[in-house]
């Protein structure tokens, strides 16, 4: 086996949450658990006993614990972890109230402001009082059509408070995509922007605004936020009001958190919905809060004062996932709008200037950024920055080395995955072992993890359906509108049961990571053999004049065929010479399998609101079949390039 690219230094290790929790959890277990592995074990062998222990540690505030930490753990879906519990997840997210900052806020170049956690706990409380007097009351549903600002995550905490249910999406969708989702739920209130910012560009949104509030008839009162913080107006609409009057009659005071049972709703999440109008995924308080509690802990070793970093909209899951590290008493670090904007240095200017400590993107953002020659090794001071994070898409071999090479030598390196389906991670990072080029480092505490052959056996060093055998926190509460829970189990369940099958291809390695190959229902079959997407991606992007490629399947003469799409550089056009450079690559280093019957140049990928290509809707599209919600991408007019191509008919 060749040398892992990082290890962590000794003083690291010892210094690392990870390694005081193992320790505690060695007495808890009455026996000695020398390393990761035998602290993964234990976990799946007594969740019981783990998970009562990740609540003891993380500092779970609650009125009781009670003495069942897991009861009907054989079932799944059906397990409740800490029936008798009650909580509330913001006060656990607001139990800090000093004049160290909770927030710094950069919104591209235009604006800059700051909010220590004393003033963030004073805004929730007011505006908590304002959706009271909204008449919000427990089960309600508050949503936010925000871009990444301080008022977001106060408006969601004030949510909570009450027992409401915060939903949200990014304002770059546009006016379907936001009633496909919010129209589902009947939010009472809506938060909305007066305006933000993309590549420098000011985009107002009371027009569209007043589209989709004239969609939500549930809608009573519209909230108007001012993205510089300091002014907006109502906009004209009758039932709108700005976000300083709608707070103006309260004063701060001490919150009176509603604490309520463990799975009480928290959040609605919406899936992609690419294949149909998207599924609303409700997740709980508690299962999110101490599912959150251990990735940032124990996982991503986030500690107090430390600033965490997410490039994310309101529109993904890692939005919600990096709001908890305020648990951790940490800052949050928040960015909005493009991040190359003004240039590819943007990301790295930021964390230079805050003092950033965890540094989390996609990996697309890694492969854009290398492909932009920066090198931020020798041009940016990041002294603080102890890890790096990915997600979004599998990180590929060579952006590990980039890493390395043109960020930091000394740091951390967890690609991680997960999914809106758990608000959380079945795979990411371990902070005390070694970093292997190409691999996710572990599997979660607490998840049992496995990679299964189509008759549910488990496999080792092979491609198969990534599962989790046993119950987790995280797991969803169900769908919305779907009372008797066939929906949720159809999701997840149907193909083994009683197992959670997610949908990825993955391989556990012989160093115990794991591989990402890509989305189980974007397999590419050629001849009746199983190839991921990723592993083609990994090869064809490693070519300078490649900006991006999409692979799906193509039926044809009773079999299929792998059709593959690539975005090239500007000024690039796909010649032979290229053609073959891209073929020999994939044949070289993956295998004579997996090189495309046709190579197609194509002006731009669509992909979804939080970035990932969208593979079924051009396999679609290549098909002549509709595409069932173009509202879900971010650039719909993608398609039309991948339409009746005549390269295909041939």
């Amino acid at each position: 086996m060749s040398e892992p690219v990082w290890r962590p230094s000794p003083a690291r290790i010892a210094a690392a949450n990870l390694t005081r929790f193992r320790a505690a959890a060695a007495t808890a277990a009455g026996t000695a658990l020398p390393d990761f592995a035998a602290l993964h074990r234990w976990s799946i062998a007594d969740p019981a006993a783990f998970w009562r222990l990740v609540w003891s540690e993380g500092g779970v505030i609650a009125e009781t614990q009670g003495s069942v930490a897991l009861a009907d753990g054989d079932r799944m879906p059906g397990a409740r972890f800490f029936p008798g519990a009650r909580l509330n997840f913001a006060e656990n997210l607001l139990r800090r109230r000093d004049a160290a900052l909770a927030m710094i806020f950069r919104g591209e170049a235009a604006v800059n402001r700051a909010l220590s956690f004393a003033a963030l706990y004073d805004l929730v409380s007011r505006i908590a009082q304002g959706l009271e007097a909204a008449g919000v009351r427990e089960g309600d549903r508050v949503a936010g059509y925000l871009p990444n600002i301080p008022e977001a995550i106060a408006a969601m905490l004030a949510a909570s408070s009450l027992g409401a249910v915060w939903s949200s999406c990014s304002p770059d969708f546009g006016t379907a995509g936001v009633l496909d989702r919010f129209g589902q739920i009947a939010p009472t209130v809506l938060f909305v922007p007066d305006r933000y910012y993309y590549n420098g560009k000011p985009i107002e949104m009371a027009a569209r605004t007043a589209e989709v509030v004239a969609g939500l008839p549930s809608v009573r009162r519209v909230v108007v936020v001012p993205y510089d913080g300091a002014s907006a107006t109502a906009g004209g609409l009758a039932t709108a009001t700005t976000l300083a009057d709608f707070i103006a009659p309260f004063a701060a005071r001490t919150i009176p958190f509603r604490r309520l049972p463990f799975d009480h709703p928290l959040y609605i999440l919406f899936s992609s919905g690419t294949t149909g109008v998207p599924k609303c995924i409700v997740h709980g308080a508690g299962g999110t809060l101490l599912q959150h509690i251990k990735e940032h802990r124990l996982h991503t070793d986030v500690r107090r004062d430390d600033r965490v970093f997410y490039f994310t909209t309101l529109g993904w899951m890692m939005w919600n996932w990096l709001v908890s590290a305020l648990a951790c008493e940490a800052t949050l670090l928040l960015y909005d709008g493009s991040p190359f904007h003004p240039d590819a240095n943007a990301v790295f200017d930021f964390a230079q200037e805050t003092g950033m400590t965890h540094l989390g993107t996609s990996a697309k953002f890694i492969d854009a950024a290398r492909k932009a020659g920066i090198r931020p090794i020798a041009t940016h001071r990041l002294p603080a920055l102890r890890a790096i994070l990915s997600t979004g898409s599998p990180l590929v071999a060579e952006s590990f080395d980039w890493v390395y090479e043109a960020i930091k030598t000394d740091v951390h390196l967890a690609s991680i995955s997960g999914g809106t389906d758990i608000v959380s991670c079945f795979v990411l990072g371990d902070p005390t072992a070694p970093v292997w080029r190409g691999e996710i480092q572990a599997r979660g505490l607490g998840m049992a993890v496995e990679s299964f052959d189509d008759d549910g056996r488990p496999l080792h060093r092979e491609k198969g359906e990534l599962v989790c055998t046993r119950p987790f926190p995280s797991m969803p509460i169900g769908f919305w509108n779907d009372p008797d829970g066939a929906r949720y189990r159809a999701a997840y369940f149907e193909r083994f049961a009683g197992i959670w099958c997610h949908g990825d291809m993955a391989e556990i390695t012989a160093a115990g990571g794991v591989v990402i190959h890509g989305r189980s229902d974007a397999v590419l079959n050629p001849g009746g053999v199983r190839i991921g997407t990723a592993e083609i991606y990994r090869q064809v992007e490693q070519i300078d004049e490649v900006e991006e490629s999409l692979a799906c399947s193509q039926e044809w003469q009773g079999d299929v065929r792998v059709v593959l799409f690539v975005k090239l550089r500007p000024g690039v056009a796909l010649d032979d010479a290229l053609a073959d450079r891209i073929r020999r690559r994939i044949r070289d280093n993956a295998s004579p399998r997996h090189v495309p019957a046709r190579l197609l140049q194509v002006p731009d990928i669509p992909r979804t609101k939080s970035g990932k290509i969208v593979e079924l809707a051009v396999r679609e599209t290549i098909h002549g079949r509709p595409v069932k919600n173009v509202e879900a991408l971010a650039n719909p007019e993608a398609l039309a390039f991948f339409r009746d191509r005549a390269e295909l008919r041939t």
